[in-house]
């Protein structure tokens, strides 16, 4: 069945109403004549199933309207064995040790943050405190400069939130690349140059990286650094946009919170399950009958990640948010051997955010509804105000 959706007027839950479109007509696929056409899968049972066998669904693509990519994100796009390898490098940095032993840094830097934003009575989440913490956590994980962070950022937004009006030919989407490209392969040769034994951070180690007893190439080391680079600056915001939208919108979630701060942990959850924001996508590498869908070889199929957690089948009332709910499970850092390698950090991230939040600015509103964007999702702004005492 090829799909066709008219939005609703709303502007933030569009995406998300959108995805859900897809599951209300049909499981566990819908086929779309989008670019050169897509399975786009519907159920939890049927994304997890395909995210756990990388042998028939390839890596190989990212974006389902993007069948023949001429990049190479390292290691999201890469299949086992050689994934596997690459994950090894990555896993030390992301450790459930080593991200409790930033935690207090985090609250820190938390804390300063909103207290300089307090005392205004108003401010952009998005701009002001959800892309700015967490930038600064990875920048110091990366061993990048932070008085670079504007910058960063520019690059970060045109790469994954161009659209087709501002971007329609994808050539700020290529110059932005470049630039970070051309950046990393600059880093990587300074710090070669000019190496630091006792450098903890990821670019300093990268250079002393092997595959197979043999250095890895820069070539495929700035690839590595370049999606490391747009995840950092970007997930954790996308998800803590949603969660003060739903939480500036529903003022008996967030008294819950400011009441029982212990709650957090659990809100952080549930809020990831209903509002994941990452949307992959696969290449299927043989003929396959898959859960019913008559898949070819070369076939792309679009994995969207809320469509498991917002499942009515994995979840009573899937599509609302409820802080006593039992079960949390969920896919919004995905599954199989791409899951997410800094899930820890991300959850860690949100929970220090909500804690200093509301524990410095309890009651505040929205001013107006914002609007979202694609590919990984997240809202463009957040406009909140409160009243100074």
């Amino acid at each position: 069945m090829e799909y066709v959706y008219s939005p609703p007027p709303t502007p933030v839950g569009w995406l998300f109403n959108r995805l859900d479109g897809y599951q209300d007509i049909a499981r566990p696929a819908v086929w779309t004549e989008e670019g050169k056409g897509y399975w786009i899968f519907t159920d939890h049972d049927t994304l997890l199933d395909g995210l756990q066998q990388p042998d028939l669904w390839s890596s190989a693509v990212v974006e389902p309207t993007q069948q023949d990519p001429d990049y190479m994100w390292i290691p999201i796009m890469l299949d086992p064995p050689l994934h596997t390898k690459w994950r090894q490098l990555l896993g030390a940095w992301f450790t459930p040790a080593r991200t409790k032993s930033l935690k207090d840094n985090q609250h820190r830097l938390a804390a300063q943050l909103i207290e300089q934003l307090r005392t205004k009575g108003e401010c952009d989440y998005v701009r002001e405190f959800a892309q700015v913490l967490p930038s600064i956590v990875f920048l110091q994980i990366m061993g990048m400069p932070l008085e670079k962070l504007d910058e960063f950022m520019a690059w970060e937004h045109q790469i994954l939130h161009g659209n087709t009006e501002s971007d329609p030919d994808r050539s700020l989407q290529t110059a932005a690349l470049q630039k970070v490209m051309e950046y990393f392969g600059e880093l990587l040769a300074e710090r070669r140059a000019n190496p630091d034994p006792n450098a903890q951070d990821i670019v300093s180690a990268a250079i002393t990286w092997k595959i197979d007893g043999e250095l890895i190439p820069d070539t495929d080391l700035i690839n590595c650094l370049l999606q490391l680079f747009m995840a950092g600056l970007d997930t954790v915001a996308g998800e803590a946009s949603y969660f003060m939208y739903h939480l500036a919108k529903q003022p008996e979630d967030r008294a819950r919170i400011v009441a029982e701060p212990e709650l957090i942990p659990h809100a952080v959850e549930e809020l990831l399950r209903v509002y994941p924001i990452v949307q992959t996508a696969r290449k299927a590498t043989q003929d396959a009958d898959f859960h019913g869908c008559p898949v070819k070889a070369g076939q792309v199929a679009h994995f969207p990640l809320s469509l498991a957690s917002r499942d009515e089948n994995a979840h009573a009332n899937a599509r609302q948010v409820d802080l006593d709910r039992k079960e949390t499970r969920h896919l919004a850092f995905g599954a199989g051997p791409h899951r997410c390698p800094g899930s820890h950090l991300g959850r860690q991230e949100l929970a220090v955010m909500l804690q200093e939040w509301h524990r410095q600015i309890p009651d505040y509103e929205l001013v107006e509804e914002p609007t979202e964007h694609g590919l990984v999702l997240g809202l463009n702004s957040l406009p909140l105000r409160w009243n100074v005492d």
